[in-house]
């Protein structure tokens, strides 16, 4: 459920109509509702209720928004974060450093040392030799650092291959055949308290049995473990729990996912760690887009709209499907593709839909757009960097500025031989 609905023939953002957004901000503009992103929160907590000890920790790749953070860290929601950058907005939005968790591939010397200085919960070590470099930093600091072992279960998640991470060809984690053995000498390091092992196998997951799988993996992983005589008190299971991007999709709720990871975990005598990202920012969020030309095409029009791939990059990358519809719709219909302003012909973001009818002028959305959005948005074509707006009720906030190109080009600089 969202916080978008249409009143009087006008799409609305909670109680704010976004015509009145468009007047104020401009588009495109991203749209984000506080009591959509409240009640994905709890919803989530509450399909785990069931599964004991559990700690969440709100996946920050998928909308890093400060405004966003601080709306998940008043829900109670810690932070899983992949850089130190993402660590930065974690702290700032409030989200205590205990309650931050550390993944990622490529963490820096200086972004453990950041994540270390900043008292970190946990770091989720991908692979011996991060180990034995955090455990070197930590020891000659006379810390401790926590952290698990990231485990690959080499289980295909059923996602698109972009975005799939559990395979044993993927490059996050170790293998599983391998973990207790690397288990085993990192345990003993100085400086690192090795108390759990990870796992994530991929995101916009529609069906539980790869997860199943690979947390039953886990609980075998962890038996072992425990046979060579390791305290184990938390096993991370990660995200990627899908949502529905199309009206006719069917994703594993909450609830069930819940009820799964009891049955499979009952008995593991641990906290269970969670990262949700897409399946509490998706549906809370959508692209406000005015309608520029509705072009003749060979065998449909265009309709030319002033977002583009810049602004929401999942159709170029993923061929992904973000419904779109008008703000005011009249009841019409009309075939059509549905393309940007970019240079490209892979600023298309449908071919052959039936959609609301529109005209140039018109207002219109692309909905499921609050994950992967505007985190992933640039300044391609040297378009501004699309502005994000928060909704609270009747009110809003602009709480991204749309950042000019004068602004951009303002920080770049000639050399000295070519001022001349």
């Amino acid at each position: 459920m969202d916080h978008f609905a249409y009143r009087g023939g006008v799409l609305h953002a909670e109680d704010v109509p976004l015509t009145r957004i468009a007047e104020a901000v401009g588009t495109p503009v991203y749209v984000y509702s506080s009591a959509t992103l409240t009640r994905h929160a709890e919803v989530f907590r509450n399909g785990l209720r069931g599964a004991g000890r559990v700690h969440l920790a709100y996946a920050i790749k998928a909308n890093p928004n400060l405004a966003v953070l601080r709306v998940l860290a008043k829900a109670g929601y810690g932070a899983d974060v992949v850089s130190g950058g993402e660590l930065m907005r974690a702290l700032a939005a409030g989200i205590p450093a205990g309650d931050i968790v550390f993944s990622g591939v490529g963490k820096t010397r200086s972004e453990l040392e950041q994540a270390l200085a900043a008292g970190l919960g946990q770091f989720n070590l991908e692979l011996e030799e991060e180990g034995q470099v955090l455990a070197a930093i930590a020891h000659a600091q006379g810390l401790t650092a926590n952290a698990t072992l990231r485990v690959n279960p080499d289980v295909d998640a059923g996602t698109h291959a972009k975005i799939s991470t559990g395979r044993a060809e993927n490059k996050f984690g170790v293998a599983v055949d391998q973990a207790p053995a690397i288990f085993d000498r990192l345990a003993a390091l100085p400086g690192l308290n090795l108390r759990g092992i990870a796992t994530h196998i991929g995101s916009q997951l529609g069906d539980l049995a790869p997860l199943e799988a690979a947390y039953r993996r886990m609980g075998v992983l962890l038996a072992e473990l425990r046979a060579r005589g390791h305290r184990i008190d938390r096993v991370d299971l990660g995200g990627g729990l899908g949502v529905p991007y199309r009206p006719t999709d069917v994703m594993p709720s909450p609830a069930e996912f819940g009820a799964m990871v009891a049955r499979v975990t009952g008995g593991w005598d641990v906290e269970l760690m969670f990262e949700p990202g897409r399946v509490i920012a998706g549906n809370a969020g959508v692209l406000l887009t005015r309608v520029i030309w509705v072009k003749p095409g060979t065998v449909h029009p265009y309709v030319i709209v002033d977002a583009a791939m810049n602004d929401l990059a999942r159709p170029a990358l993923y061929d992904a499907y973000h419904e779109f519809v008008s703000v005011s719709p009249s009841g019409a219909k009309m075939v059509t593709n549905i393309a940007g302003p970019v240079c490209e012909s892979g600023d298309t973001f449908a071919i052959g839909r039936e959609i609301d009818a529109v005209a140039s002028g018109d207002l219109a959305v692309f909905r499921t757009a609050g994950a992967y959005g505007a985190t992933m948005a640039s300044t391609y074509n040297s378009r501004a960097l699309v502005p994000e707006v928060l909704v609270d009720g009747d009110r809003f906030a602009v709480v991204a500025d749309r950042i000019e190109p004068a602004t951009i080009l303002a920080a770049e600089h000639l050399p000295e031989w070519l001022a001349r």
